[in-house]
């Protein structure tokens, strides 16, 4: 378990390396900056208001096959952990805000979503490619991105989790 646990961080480490930077990007270590999260009903917060307990934010689409196939894994992590001792939320990059909210009723995610149609998330995440879920701690420092499509509720990227965010999620 050990071994795969290091070969996941090593080919993190890798693919994220392997990525220019997009515009105005906050990189892995600096904090992010707070800005503002347009919901689907209209409603606004701020990063800020994520702070207090480790955030994940994933970015995705509702035409992305990898993002529709990783998106249950976060809802049955956000569903086991979220409010408690992580928060999770999506960032979704459509262009169509329809097809987004579809995608969200669709999927029964109950996990918070946002809507960034005028790419200001994208870019300052580091998006330019998806899915990407970024790990951020409890003070709303990066601590990791990771690209592609993982099984966030599988019990090595949950070890993965916890030796990032030093929680003891199980």
């Amino acid at each position: 378990m050990k071994l795969s646990i290091f070969i996941l961080s090593m080919l993190l480490s890798i693919s994220n390396n392997a990525f220019a930077n997009t515009p105005g990007e906050v990189a892995i270590g600096n904090y992010l900056p707070d800005a503002t999260l347009n919901g689907f009903s209209g409603n606004t917060k701020k990063f800020s208001s994520y702070r207090g307990k480790p955030l994940i934010i994933n970015v995705w689409a509702s035409w992305c096959g990898p993002c529709r196939e990783e998106i249950g894994s976060l809802e049955r992590l956000s569903r086991r952990f979220g409010g408690k001792q992580i928060n999770v939320i999506g960032i979704s990059t459509d262009d169509d805000a329809s097809a987004a909210a579809a995608f969200i009723k669709d999927s029964k995610l109950t996990f918070t979503n946002y809507l960034d149609s005028h790419v200001r998330l994208e870019n300052l995440l580091g998006a330019n490619t998806i899915p990407l879920t970024i790990l951020v701690d409890e003070r709303g420092r990066v601590i990791e991105k990771v690209r592609g499509f993982q099984e966030w509720d599988n019990p090595g990227t949950i070890k993965f989790i916890n030796q990032k965010l030093h929680l003891k999620l199980k």
